[in-house]
């Protein structure tokens, strides 16, 4: 919930963030809301297919956290240097890694709390992220208005490091993989 509650703010107040240090760049603030998007798509479709394909599922999901953060972190730290290409860059890997995380996420998810449906375990994730991105945009939000978006968006990243700590931290028991394999092998015999 964490991770997505962040992309929610991020996605809510780009504008706001690049309006403040590229005065009169609107349109481009859409484009990069655009490339945050398309770069999106891109990674839920490759960390999709990367987890489909190793079956590492807390090794990925930790790894993609990891690299939200270190996104949020660069993004943060390089939107005010003056160059919007780099503004753009920065925003696409974020949203590569953000939006990668959300398939690895539900996937993870429903390994590890199997045999319970997996809607239900998604849908916890949803309503756990609409909650941190209600929170997250406000205090973001209001972080941003009152000093800047660097502080906004440290308030963010301080978040995103607490929750690669508290994935880092989650038991890998791969339940649903594990009554698979037993399964397979049942019918084997």
């Amino acid at each position: 919930g964490i991770n997505t509650g962040s992309f929610y703010s991020v996605s809510t107040l780009l504008n706001q963030m690049v309006i403040r240090h590229y005065p009169g760049n609107e349109v481009a603030a859409g484009w990069i809301g655009l490339t945050i998007v398309l770069a999106g798509m891109l990674g839920s479709i490759i960390c999709g297919i990367w987890l489909d394909r190793t079956k590492t599922f807390k090794q990925t999901t930790l790894t993609v956290y990891i690299l939200s953060f270190v996104f949020m972190v660069v993004f943060t730290f390089t939107l005010d240097l003056g160059y919007m290409w780099l503004v753009f860059l920065t925003a696409g890997l974020l949203g590569f890694f953000m939006t990668g995380y959300l398939p690895l996420g539900f996937e993870f998810a429903a390994e590890i709390t199997y045999p319970e449906s997996e809607g239900t375990s998604s849908g916890l994730l949803n309503a756990s992220a609409q909650i941190f991105g209600l929170i997250f945009t406000l205090v973001q939000g209001k972080l941003t208005t009152l000093y800047s978006p660097l502080a906004g968006n440290i308030f963010l990243c301080a978040f995103l490091l607490l929750g690669s700590i508290l994935t880092a931290l989650i038991k890998s028991d791969l339940r649903r993989q594990s009554a698979n394999l037993g399964f397979v092998k049942a019918e084997v015999k």
